[in-house]
């Protein structure tokens, strides 16, 4: 059974080819262009979901009926296939056309000009794109992205299925709780002046499930945080392959993601070479002395090394009493004008000062900061490896300072540098061992680092020596893990504190007791306190994924209906402003009102 053929169409226009030769055939799509060759000589060009198929206009009738109509109406045509003369060999149906003898227009485009060229949509300006979005998704480019994700979710899904795990959707509606990030809050009718919120992730739900007695959850999850847009980061909502284990750690979540991961990867990347398991694993603290991030991009072989010892006292003031970090690049071969543009752009994402030097092919210290190297070249020659013709790339400041400047001087100088990075495939890494806490930049005080239910190294024996001074709370690790490849951070995970004794000792570091815990998490806590199993999860987010497999740039490019970056629905007119009745029956005044999108 042909599952295209309907009472509109026999076939698509992305289907036919030269077997299909004298075959009657009935088309449906948009009216992608028409040329008029003559008063009865035309060619259209038709085009579906599946495809275009150019239709030939031998007569000075249906001639007439195409330049009636504008670019983009539905048609559908009714003909006989047959070879073309000048075929097109771009094209999988450029061998054959259709000669109509019936067209009939099925939607009339209204609009003599177009906001863009569909076919060309992508060049067109984005707040355009996302007003017109059902136009853009039109250019057979965008909607492959929009294809490409249906297929990695449908993987997933098979994947994760022939993995043991049950498919459990978790409530949209629930509570407001501290999770990071802002919520987004609903009102609630029935009980005025109380809100729900809508989930910045199904955290404690899939962690309940563990404690209801299912052993293996996922799905894939939608996520609402009221947080700013990034390259790499939708405002308002997200979607993530959630995924929990019951009796399981931190290696049993691993195995499944090294295995469900690279097989998807190399089948719908971009790139077709993808990590195989065991994936590196990398600590924090390691992954920050040796590439400046916690989340690095293997394909890139340059690494920091430290220089402090001898430079910190080489007469140049911005490393004094400062870590200092290099990046030796062999063979760079620049010019003065492309490192003077390399600096300025570190400085500009990192907001810190780059300084550089050459060793020259006869072993002199040149360029940059030269001058003040001159008495000490053979130690920092040494002291470095540098071997002639090598450009090294130099941050100072506080450590954690200089090793963030130093990756983002690592990810400038990649591109820059094809042969020290494989930019063809896809490296996958665990970051591992975070901190499970840090001083607030705001409050000054110890605060949790990432997630505060994650079970610490060390369980309530290390909290309680911490509590008694015995221990730095500074160098209390979690079994936290991040999921990075190519430099993008998939996900973070953890093992769970699934123990409510070690939940309150945790707490009480950060000054809240058992009363603000249960009042805080008063589900989850009061379910640990009937018996849970170890548990450990992670969420991979669905829109990066795809954003790395597609090899774009902009998260928007693989989401069907994006919002712009101010949270606004250009489209949709989202948010809006509502009439004063439905305020009044949720018990809310407005004491400012935002312009209309």
């Amino acid at each position: 059974m042909d599952n295209n053929k309907t009472f509109f169409r026999t076939r698509t226009c992305g289907e036919l080819r030269m077997e299909h030769v004298g075959e009657a055939v009935t088309l449906a799509g948009f009216l992608e262009n028409f040329r008029e060759v003559g008063a009865t000589l035309g060619f259209a060009v038709l085009r579906d979901f599946y495809g275009t198929t150019q239709v030939v206009c031998e007569s000075e009738e249906l001639v007439k009926t195409f330049k009636t109509l504008n670019k983009e109406s539905t048609v559908q045509v009714s003909g006989t296939v047959r070879e073309r003369d000048s075929k097109n060999p771009k094209l999988p149906t450029g061998d054959i056309e259709v000669v109509p003898a019936k067209i009939e227009v099925l939607g009339r485009c209204r609009h003599n000009e177009l906001p863009f060229p569909v076919n060309r949509s992508r060049e067109a300006d984005e707040s355009q794109r996302l007003k017109f979005r059902y136009l853009d998704l039109r250019n057979p480019e965008v909607k492959d992205n929009i294809v490409l994700r249906c297929q990695v979710v449908s993987a997933l899904r098979q994947a994760m299925t022939g993995h043991g795990f049950m498919e459990i959707t978790t409530p949209i509606l629930t509570a407001s709780s501290p999770e990071g990030a802002r919520d987004y809050l609903v009102p609630s009718r029935k009980h005025p002046g109380k809100f729900y919120a809508l989930p910045q992730a199904p955290q404690q739900f899939k962690q309940l499930l563990m404690a209801s007695g299912f052993d293996k959850y996922f799905q894939i999850a939608p996520c609402f945080r009221d947080e700013d847009a990034r390259g790499d980061r939708s405002p308002g909502e997200f979607y993530q392959l959630d995924m929990e284990m019951a009796f399981a750690g931190q290696e049993d979540v691993f195995a499944v993601l090294e295995d469900v991961l690279p097989p998807i990867f190399a089948k719908y990347g971009k790139y077709g070479a993808a990590s195989s398991a065991p994936f590196q694993r990398i600590s924090f603290l390691d992954a920050m002395e040796t590439y400046g991030s916690d989340k690095p991009d293997l394909r890139i072989r340059l690494k920091l090394q430290d220089a402090t010892a001898v430079l910190a006292g080489c007469g140049f003031a911005p490393f004094e009493g400062q870590t200092v970090k290099a990046v030796c690049v062999p063979g760079f071969a620049a010019t003065r004008k492309q490192i003077d543009k390399l600096c300025a752009d570190v400085e500009v994402q990192a907001g810190q000062k780059v300084y550089w030097f050459r060793l020259d092919e006869n072993g002199e210290i040149v360029g940059g900061i030269a001058k003040f190297l001159q008495e000490c070249k053979g130690q920092v020659v040494e002291a470095l490896g540098l071997q002639p013709n090598t450009f090294v790339g130099l941050t100072a400041g506080k450590k954690l300072t200089a090793q963030k400047t130093g990756g983002v001087l690592i990810k400038q100088l990649a591109p820059l540098c094809p042969g020290h990075f494989d930019k063809e495939r896809y490296e996958f890494c665990w970051i591992v061992d975070f901190p499970m806490y840090e001083i607030g930049e705001e409050s000054g005080e110890l605060e949790f680092c990432h997630n505060p239910f994650s079970m610490p190294n060390g369980g309530a024996e290390i909290l309680k020596k911490a509590a008694a001074g015995e221990v730095d709370p500074l160098s209390i690790t979690a079994f936290q893990y991040d999921l990075v490849c190519n430099g993008v951070e998939l996900s973070s995970g953890a093992v769970r504190n699934h123990d409510p004794e070690i939940m309150i000792e945790a707490f009480q570091l950060v000054r809240l007791g058992e009363e603000d815990v249960k009042a805080k998490f008063p589900a989850m806590y009061n379910a640990f306190t009937y018996g849970a199993p170890p548990h450990a999860g992670i969420a991979p987010g669905v829109d990066r994924m795809v954003m790395l497999l597609a090899g774009e740039d902009s998260i928007r490019e693989i989401i069907p209906f994006p919002m712009n970056k101010n949270a606004q629905d250009l489209m949709m007119g989202a948010p809006g402003i509502v009439e004063q009745r439905q305020l009044d029956e949720l018990n809310i005044m407005c004491t400012k009102t935002g312009d209309e999108v």
